[in-house]
């Protein structure tokens, strides 16, 4: 039995954010953050609007999409640094409760920007198991709520957004999911990281302000492309697959910089590798499925074609994936 990824889907809320919005917020300007990040907008959550309300979208659409009826759904999987709450219930219980699915199998993983890539591995690994036979998988954040808007260096970058997809199993291994890479080293967690809130916290303060994420630009921007390209070439080594067949390079929409780093590290052509990161920000472990997704509607897309998938985020985590869009 093999793993193929049947759908996608994706929501982004409303309301936008833009450079010249931040401009009033903060001590920034238009120039200085897309010259810096590629970034021109981001959307945010409404008041009100929580984490799994932007997954339940998302996974409405990937379910639709997938041909399947939400009573053969039997997993729910949610990749999230910014939950509905703390430790519970999970993000994923909501999302599964929301949609009206039966009582299933359903939990968070925390792997930040990472996330949609460690899910995927999930469902793979259970349908490969014969344990489970469609697994709604979703990266949903709102990191407005855990975001610092007088801090310009980080206030710039971060989204709301949500992307979901069905693996489902299959006998036909040319629609199979190829590999999945991921791996994972707290040398690094200071680099990226929400330094309080928890048990390790640094303060004792559990109010909002406490949890907001904290990052050394410069660090993790050199970590980051170092660690990606080589995770990339690692993975096409070992399934000997060369870079020019595949169709698709959809990475993680953390900046645009990275993005053209690790592309042109691996000799990637204009036309494989997908941006989003300009009108939507970095969205975490939504990023790569939000991408995904505008692919797909704009007719990019199509069945049989090859996506790389490639992420790195706080942990810090990274991954990689060779995945065919293989709806039925």
């Amino acid at each position: 039995m093999y793993a193929a990824f049947r759908s996608i889907g994706a929501y982004v809320p409303e309301r936008i954010l833009t450079n010249a919005d931040l401009e009033k917020m903060v001590d920034t300007s238009d120039e200085w953050i897309y010259k810096r990040t590629g970034i021109k907008e981001r959307h945010i959550a409404a008041e009100g609007e929580h984490t799994s309300d932007l997954g339940v979208k998302a996974a409405e659409l990937a379910i639709e999409r997938s041909g399947l009826d939400k009573s053969e759904i039997d997993m729910v999987v949610c990749a999230t640094i910014s939950p509905d709450y703390f430790t519970m219930p999970s993000t994923a219980t909501l999302i599964s409760t929301k949609l009206g699915l039966p009582p299933v199998t359903a939990f968070d993983i925390s792997a930040a920007c990472t996330g949609f890539i460690y899910i995927l591995s999930i469902a793979k690994a259970f349908i490969e198991s014969g344990m489970k036979k469609n697994v709604l998988i979703i990266g949903a954040e709102k990191l407005s709520a855990i975001t610092d808007y007088t801090d310009r260096g980080t206030c710039i970058l971060f989204g709301d957004g949500a992307g979901a997809a069905v693996i489902s199993a299959t006998e036909n291994k040319d629609e199979a999911i190829v590999e999945v890479h991921t791996a994972a080293d707290g040398t690094y967690a200071d680099l990226l990281m929400t330094p309080n809130g928890g048990t390790g916290s640094v303060h004792d303060s559990l109010d909002a302000e406490s949890s907001f994420m904290q990052m050394k630009g410069n660090e993790t921007f050199k970590v980051a492309v170092r660690t990606l390209t080589k995770d990339v070439k690692d993975i096409l080594a070992e399934t000997k697959i060369e870079a020019d067949s595949i169709e698709h390079f959809i990475p993680h929409q953390a900046n645009y910089r990275i993005i053209k780093a690790v592309g042109d590290a691996l000799k990637m052509r204009e036309d494989q590798v997908v941006v989003t990161v300009e009108k939507y920000g970095n969205t975490s472990g939504a990023s790569i499925p939000m991408a995904m997704n505008d692919l797909y509607e704009a007719g990019g897309l199509k069945k049989g074609e090859m996506m790389l998938l490639d992420a790195f985020g706080g942990g810090l985590t990274w991954g990689s994936a060779l995945v065919p869009f293989s709806p039925k």
